[in-house]
């Protein structure tokens, strides 16, 4: 008789390699056939809503791995609220206007000269379309749960529709102007950009100190005093208008060689070094600032004067403490302007080529016309020092090119007008993290009035007509007639038709008496775009609402997405668009540096998910702190898949033992099983209140590791590793092998549940072979309860000091095996000396198995611990003799007995073994 035939061996179709680049395809072709989305929110209609709102992915190029992070955690968040009594519906949705797609169309070959606007705009709307399908496919081979087949688009009329909505309300509020003030400008774009547009890196610039000579002193300063400016823009000298001091600071006149200069005293030492005074300068008087207003220097080589004036920006961390002061290149400068009537001079076109406004630099591009006007100074004898500083400098995000501030006439949201309520909204917002609070609340508060015009083509234009006196007209009857005609049209129809077809029948209005109009034909910044969702989107679609409970993205969104949408939101309904916001850092490489391809680090999610799978990914998203940058390689990769094999094997282990398993009629109740078993199911009670508890709070990573200690310390390393002595051996209906089935059952079936937002494949490929199941799918369940079972404080208490004692002990057979005392454990006996301590805990063990559950085949105490030979191991809970057990092996169950052979017609079994086979 073959012995090995009377053995219940696991049995699972459920196969130990995941394979998961070719299963992950299968598993959701099968969602997409039973149309897993809508089946989800059919299960939970008429729940309460949970509103995550997508923050639009521009659309434009192959996913990366920051793209990965950011979907895969709004994924864990929708697919864990629909578990828990939310109905979750999950929008995607793409960012599709803005200069990218332009210069991605100009890049292919379009030549955009050679067509209409309207054209063009259709070309670019065409590219939208297609960067859409190709990312749309990319999210969901991750697996990210959605309404894929009607997503929002900014570029659809209906969103549009209400963008337009959103800029009438504001400028119904008296948000919206126009007005001509320095703004970042990007000769590289020929546009306007917003500050969320701008990103800092180094610039080698011009450093150069420069005497303004005085032409009325008002009294105070002798003719002919020199003024000692610094600056590292030289290209704006011929903008020059003024020289700002700051009225509290001492300032000092020194004689050099017969020339009397001005400067802070404070930074006197300093600018004699740079400049070369070589002795100390003789200072010959002192002043405070607000002594100097109103007097005039001459500009340097024009027949201009220089006014100086009192600023309280005038800082003297550097420089010279009196501020060059060009009104139409810096926003300082043009406020103090502003202030001294001085007009806005900006000599510079939109592609950063200096105008005839500056005479002998006309035709040069700005930052060419350095050499030129400090060549210039030199010759007129106004320039004292040329120097050059590698400094952080203002670069546009998309062209990654120096911007410049120039003045032009932009439209302009009014921040000032609503800050306070701004402020207030964001102290009703939860931050996760908290920080974030601090970080938004700052920038609002020293955020200047928002430009939102640009000077491009493919955008929502801004729905302005002027009057034949140029006077901008804005009215709730344009508004409501432009937004209708984009909801039907779309925005294109801006750009087909003339001004006159574009307002309502019969339109009328006092600045046009002959009915004659124009149209604005700038477009709204795309942050305007998506900043608008909250209208375009939570409003405008029934499944949503408005505001959301949460808005997820990386942490660059504090000056992008989350700025705009609260302050459009503000600006309409008075309160923030979310409730909570919730944001992530950046993906780096293993080494902690940004991924570049220069460096040859870049990890890109299609090969991972092609080498690896998708829920490799997910998996590695939930084992990193998100919330700060995160790193990702190749070996950081190869540790999650170890991490997700264990928790797989698991899982197979668990299935595998289930096969024979009915839970209606096998199922032992709590009260009936043995106190190892009541006490998995308070450890695995414990994992769903830690596991929910961290979902709620989104910490991944705790649940990554509360389920890998699970699998790797409770299960495999204990519960599961003497499983088999009873699984396998016992008989069918053997209470104390029904008793570990239903712990296993439950298991599984909560572990499933618990992983299905993090391991989505994976988890619902294992429902699909647990036994006795209805749900068609995990996701169509809702997640195990926290339950209140009887005597758990206990019974944690007795068996963690337990398995401290079997720890000892494995370290004792660890050290026997080494030492070739025995050879598997199960060939061993161990005899324990213990405490009064130890003891007692070993009789209160009244149903366990010691010898089963320290997976020897002999096991005794020896007496107490004073009483224990001197070869003993002695540790911490007992002294520990490991010895070979006596008797023979049997055949069937590999226990070493004194019974075995005592059965005639088994003679290689042992006595249990025999009763289990003759049964």
């Amino acid at each position: 008789m073959d012995y090995k035939d009377t053995l219940l061996m696991p049995k699972t179709e459920f196969p130990m390699r995941g394979n998961l680049p070719k299963r992950e395809p299968e598993i959701q072709a099968k969602w997409e056939e039973m149309n897993i989305y809508e089946k989800v929110q059919d299960r939970t209609k008429g729940r309460p809503l949970f509103v995550l709102h997508d923050g639009p992915p521009y659309a434009n190029g192959d996913l990366h791995m920051g793209h990965a992070l950011n979907k895969t955690l709004k994924d864990f968040i929708v697919r864990y609220k629909s578990m828990t009594g939310y109905c979750a519906p999950y929008v995607p949705g793409w960012d599709t206007h803005g200069l990218p797609i332009e210069h991605a169309l100009a890049n292919k070959g379009v030549k955009r000269k050679e067509m209409s606007t309207a054209e063009f705009r259709k070309r670019c709307e065409e590219y939208a379309y297609e960067q859409i399908d190709n990312q749309r496919s990319s999210f969901k081979r991750l697996g990210v749960r959605g309404c894929w087949e009607n997503p929002y688009v900014t570029l659809k009329p209906a969103y549009e529709a209400q963008q337009i909505k959103v800029f009438g309300e504001m400028a119904k509020k008296g948000y919206i102007y126009k007005g001509k003030k320095p703004v970042y400008w990007s000769p590289s774009s020929e546009s306007a950009l917003a500050e969320a547009e701008i990103e800092y890196k180094d610039k080698r610039s011009p450093s150069i100190y420069v005497a303004f000579t005085v032409t009325d002193g008002k009294g105070v300063l002798d003719q002919g005093t020199k003024m000692v400016i610094w600056t590292t823009t030289p290209w704006t000298i011929p903008a020059n208008l003024g020289i700002a001091i700051h009225p509290d600071f001492t300032y000092v006149v020194v004689e050099v060689e017969n020339e009397k200069y001005v400067v802070a005293e404070s930074l006197l030492k300093e600018v004699s070094e740079v400049v070369g005074w070589e002795e100390n300068p003789k200072v010959i008087k002192k002043l405070k600032g607000n002594e100097m207003e109103y007097i005039v220097a001459k500009h340097p080589f024009y027949e201009r004067d220089s006014l100086v004036m009192l600023g309280e920006h005038v800082t003297t961390d550097s420089g010279t403490g009196c501020v060059h002061t060009a009104p139409g290149h810096g926003e300082d400068d043009f406020f103090i302007g502003q202030k001294y009537e001085l007009g806005v001079l900006s000599p510079v076109d939109a592609k950063g080529v200096m105008t005839d406004e500056a005479p002998g630099f006309e035709g040069l591009f700005y930052d060419k016309a350095n050499k030129e006007i400090t060549d210039k100074l030199t010759e007129v004898g106004a320039l004292l020092k040329l120097t050059f500083i590698t400094h952080s400098y203002p670069h546009d995000w998309r062209t990654k090119k120096p911007v410049i501030y120039r003045a032009t006439s932009q439209w302009f949201a009014s921040i000032e007008k609503f800050r306070p309520a701004l402020l207030e909204a964001i102290k009703n917002v939860k931050w996760v993290p908290a920080w974030g609070e601090t970080r938004l609340f700052n920038m609002v508060r020293d955020r200047g009035d928002w430009c939102i015009s640009r000077q491009r083509i493919w955008g929502v234009p801004i729905p302005v007509f002027y009057g034949e006196n140029g006077e901008a007209i804005i009215t709730d009857e344009t508004i409501d007639h432009v937004s209708n005609l984009f909801r039907q049209y779309g925005s294109n129809v801006w750009f087909e038709r003339e001004a006159k077809d574009l307002l309502p029948e019969g339109f009328t209005h006092p600045s046009s008496p002959n009915g004659l109009f124009t149209k604005e034909m700038d477009i709204m910044d795309v942050w305007f775009d998506s900043g608008s969702s909250h209208q375009g989107v939570l409003l405008e679609r029934e499944d949503l609402q408005r505001p959301a409970d949460l808005y997820l993205e990386g942490s660059d969104q504090y000056r992008g997405w989350f700025n705009s949408s609260l302050t459009t939101a503000v600006a309409v309904t008075g309160t923030a668009p979310y409730k909570g916001v919730l944001s992530h850092g950046f993906t780096l490489d293993g080494e902690g540096r940004k991924m570049s391809k220069s460096l040859g680090n870049v990890i890109v999610p299609e090969k991972v998910i092609k080498q690896l799978g998708a829920d490799i990914i997910r998996l590695w998203v939930a084992s990193v702190d998100y919330q700060s940058d995160v790193r990702v390689s190749d070996a950081i990769l190869k540790q999650v898949t170890e991490v997700y094999r264990k928790i797989r094997n698991t899982f197979r282990f668990l299935l595998g033992n289930l096969a024979d398993f009915h839970p209606e009629t096998d199922a032992i109740a709590f009260d009936k099983l043995r106190e190892v078993d009541q006490f998995m199911l308070v450890k695995l009670n414990n994992l769903v209140k830690d596991v929910l508890h961290a979902y709620e709070h989104y910490e991944f990573a705790n649940i990554y590791h509360h389920v890998n200690h699970f699998c790797t310390v409770d299960l495999s390393s204990f519960y599961l590793d003497f499983a088999k002595d009873i699984l396998y051996i016992e008989t069918e209906n053997n209470l104390e092998r029904r008793a570990m089935q239903t712990v296993f059952y439950e298991t599984v079936i909560a572990l499933t549940k618990l992983l299905s937002p993090i391991l989505a494949h994976t988890a619902d490929e294992v429902w699909s072979y647990i036994p006795h199941v209805e749900a068609d799918s995990v996701q169509l369940t809702d997640m195990p309860v926290v339950k209140e079972l009887p005597n758990a404080e206990a019974l944690t208490e007795k068996w963690q000091q337990f398995l401290k004692l079997r720890d000892d002990v494995l370290k004792a057979l660890e050290e026997a095996r080494n030492e070739k005392v025995i050879g598997k454990s199960l060939t061993a006996k161990v005899t324990l000396y213990v405490t009064e301590e130890t003891k007692d805990l070993l009789a209160s063990l009244v149903d366990a198995n010691l010898k089963q559950l320290f997976i020897v085949s002999d096991f005794k105490i020896g007496g107490m611990l004073k009483d224990a030979p001197d070869h003993a191991l002695k540790l911490e809970h007992a002294a520990i003799v490991v010895e070979k057990a006596e008797g023979e092996t049997c055949e069937r169950c590999w226990v070493v007995t004194t019974d075995t052979g005592m059965d005639k017609d088994h003679p290689t079994l042992c006595a249990r073994c025999a009763t289990v086979v003759k049964n």
